[in-house]
């Protein structure tokens, strides 16, 4: 088969499409012929060798894939050669074949294609996990969403309207704040031109969750735009790791700060979010209530590019790369 391999003898890590072996499968997984992949910045963090794969992941790059069972282990479960699945993966997307364990498969509906079902699992299941599990958002209660019109953001906003939540996003442009707008945040603030937290706080009195992926940098502007017994949930680190808190702030306003990743996490507890994603996530998005939003599809010949828009902050949504036919 053919996988992606960041070559690091280049300045750039160049990427690189090439034959590598065949994927080999355990008796409780299922090969999958991958259909499309799509991009993260996991990947971007990879490719720069500040994010290796857990331990046991595949070392090719990808978190998500979507695409047709190959063959399935004695132990798989109903899983048939010819199924349409998609499945949120340690790593191994940018490949022609992926081993996943059947119960982290989602069957995709018939009128999906792949290209929209590769959209779908880090996007959704990092938003699910961490507005619902993580921070236990309740029906009217207000929920800021950073990077609103990334990937992750654009189906948080979706599963907070859909949740009862109202919902305050920023994000770095005018077109990214009309998409917020656009899904039903009541607020999109243009992060470049205005301090969020006052623009939050002229808004409404405090929010009850922040899904941050700013860190240090917006540590002290996120505590204060968070209202008494508000959750603060660290997605990601894009403004530094290391900052000063106010704990006296944190002790008087009974305020939690949730550190949360996906990645990572034990089989077991990936199963579990599988299984409540699809009780409560996935006929959302079977039934058309809620979509994922996808600025582009390539093919995985220019995952160069697609990385581009990601590193560049053009994308509005999932840049989504097509592997097989």
């Amino acid at each position: 088969m053919k996988a992606m391999l960041v070559d690091q003898d280049t300045p750039d890590r160049r990427l690189c499409w090439q034959e590598v072996p065949d994927c080999t499968f355990a008796p409780d997984e299922v090969l999958v012929h991958v259909r499309a992949t799509a991009v993260n910045r996991a990947d971007l963090l990879q490719r720069a060798g500040r994010y290796p794969p857990p331990p046991g992941a595949p070392l090719y790059l990808g978190l998500e894939m979507s695409g047709v069972v190959a063959a399935a282990g004695p132990q798989a479960g109903d899983w048939r050669p010819g199924d349409r699945v998609c499945a949120l993966l340690a790593g191994g997307g940018y490949a022609e074949q992926a081993a996943v364990h059947h119960q982290l498969l989602l069957r995709l509906p018939e009128a999906w294609d792949f290209a929209r079902a590769a959209a779908v699992p880090e996007a959704f299941y990092t938003a699910f996990v961490n507005l619902f599990l993580e921070a236990q958002a309740q029906p009217g209660e207000v929920v800021l969403i950073h990077g609103g019109a990334s990937g992750v953001g654009t189906a948080a906003i979706q599963l907070a309207r859909q949740a009862g939540c109202r919902v305050v996003a920023t994000a770095g442009s005018q077109a990214k704040l009309d998409c917020c707008t656009r899904l039903g945040a009541e607020l999109a603030v243009n992060h470049r031109e205005r301090d969020f937290a006052e623009a939050v706080l002229e808004h409404c009195p405090g929010v009850d969750v922040i899904l941050d992926i700013g860190g240090a940098g917006y540590l002290e502007r996120n505590l204060r735009s968070l209202a008494p017994r508000g959750r603060l949930v660290l997605l990601a680190l894009l403004e530094g790791s290391v900052a000063s808190v106010e704990l006296g702030q944190v002790m008087r306003q009974r305020l939690r700060l949730i550190g949360s990743v996906l990645r990572s996490r034990p089989l077991a507890e990936k199963v579990e979010i599988t299984r409540q994603f699809a009780d409560r996530v996935w006929p959302l998005l079977v039934q058309g209530q809620v979509a994922p939003v996808i600025h582009a599809v390539l093919p995985i010949a220019q995952a160069d590019q697609a990385h581009r828009i990601l590193e560049e902050n053009r994308n509005i949504g999932k840049v989504v790369l097509t592997v097989g036919p």
